[in-house]
């Protein structure tokens, strides 16, 4: 390798310092552009930014020198005898999953001018492991280089990568990249590989964890909508035409159907059951249900497992084990004010008002800002013959939740029987 000359230490600090400053302003300013970019993430990264100081820079640029060439050092950028290092203004971005990587990189194309993206630890094989991360060159605005003056670089560096990515690119920087002596022997390579992999399988685990959540809170919703749709149909068409007030819900399509065996896991069952439940296959989907209870899972569960399968028992009006459910769920769960709500609500619908009443009232004094249950509670006093209570609760509901069509239009019908 052919020997390069030793550059004036003391002539490149005072470059530096002279776009120091610069520096500060820029890495500050490049770290609140990408913040509001990653505001709206669901799970929105940390954020860290920083130039690197002086010590850094030139043992850097000393590294830099001696693994090149005199051809390929001639290429190195320098401007005001201050050579321009990609990474000069480092900004990290860690995720919380996997997922949001690729995501925080899209949405950094959208307000930089990209340069180079390197997805180190992409060649390794399916045999090895080590330090991972999305390393993105972008061009510093111009805006900021007129606002501050030259900070002594034409690019930063934005580094993006998982929590646990990030976890482990620190343990390695200290242990191998900066350590004098580095591990060679077998025996602690092994353990190394070990480490990394187990945080790789770890962000891998947690964003299948994540699409299956995703995957259940979807069906919960759809599932959510054909019980209040049936609830609607049955309670509201004595006040006005309601009308489809949502969009009615398509079918699951067969291939997400996941196949069930005897050994099927408890995670299989919810999620067909919630499936079945959403394309109106009750019958089903109460097999489901039952199925998972059989397996003799811990309260919480059997109490969450009790809700749905009442909810299902309704849609195919087989009120008393509707109720039976909803009752089975307050039982093991006495916190649970949705399924003191859902019992009610099946009450109401036998026109049960006064029991339909109790339940409400539980449903509330557990939790009180429920402006639908309040709702619900002024139809079963209407029924009952004492409007100034139904008026009251219907207020009270409009207090929680001011743009309801339906409390307001129920509101209406009440202050015209009471002559208000």
């Amino acid at each position: 390798m052919e020997k390069f000359k030793l550059p004036d230490r003391h002539i490149l600090q005072k470059q530096y310092e002279r776009h120091s400053e610069a520096m500060v302003n820029v890495t500050k300013e490049l770290r609140e552009l990408i913040e509001q970019a990653v505001q709206e993430l669901p799970s929105p990264p940390t954020i860290k930014g920083r130039p690197k100081d002086f010590n850094s820079f030139f043992k850097k640029y000393i590294r830099i020198l001696n693994s090149q060439s005199s051809e390929l050092q001639a290429k190195i950028p320098v401007k005001d005898g201050m050579p321009r290092i990609t990474d000069l203004i480092g900004i990290r971005i860690v995720c919380p999953f996997l997922e949001e990587v690729d995501t925080v990189e899209a949405l950094l194309t959208k307000i930089f001018d990209i340069v180079e993206v390197e997805k180190k630890g992409s060649n390794y094989s399916f045999k090895e492991f080590g330090y991972e991360s999305t390393h993105i060159l972008v061009k510093i605005p111009p805006h900021l280089i007129e606002k501050y003056g030259d900070c002594g670089c034409d690019v930063a560096e934005v580094q993006v990568r998982t929590i646990l990515q990030d976890a482990w690119a620190e343990v390695e920087h200290e242990l191998v990249y900066k350590a004098e002596f580095t591990p060679f022997d077998e025996p602690m390579k092994r353990k190394l590989a070990a480490i990394n992999a187990n945080l790789s399988l770890a962000d891998i685990i947690f964003k299948e964890i994540r699409t299956y959540q995703r995957q259940l809170n979807e069906e919960f919703g759809k599932r959510r909508y054909s019980f209040f749709k049936k609830i609607e149909d049955a309670t509201d068409s004595f006040l006005f035409d309601t009308g489809d007030q949502e969009e009615k819900m398509d079918g699951i399509p067969a291939e997400f159907s996941i196949g069930v065996t005897d050994s099927a896991s408890m995670d299989d069952l919810l999620l067909n059951a919630l499936y079945a439940h959403n394309k109106n296959q009750f019958n089903e989907a109460i097999y489901f249900y039952s199925r998972i209870l059989e397996m003799n899972p811990d309260s919480s569960v059997c109490a969450l497992v009790h809700k749905h399968r009442g909810m299902a028992n309704f849609a195919r009006s087989n009120y008393e084990d509707a109720v039976e459910d909803f009752t089975q769920s307050l039982k093991l769960d006495p916190k649970s004010y949705k399924s003191a709500y859902y019992r009610g609500l099946v009450k109401a619908v036998r026109q049960q008002y006064s029991e339909a009443v109790d339940d409400f009232t539980l449903s509330i004094d557990i939790n009180p800002y429920q402006h639908y249950c309040l709702y619900r509670r002024g139809q079963a006093y209407y029924h009952l013959g004492d409007l100034p209570q139904a008026l009251a609760d219907c207020e009270s509901a409009l207090v929680l939740d001011p743009d309801s069509r339906s409390a307001q239009q129920f509101k209406e019908i009440l202050r015209k029987k009471l002559k208000m």
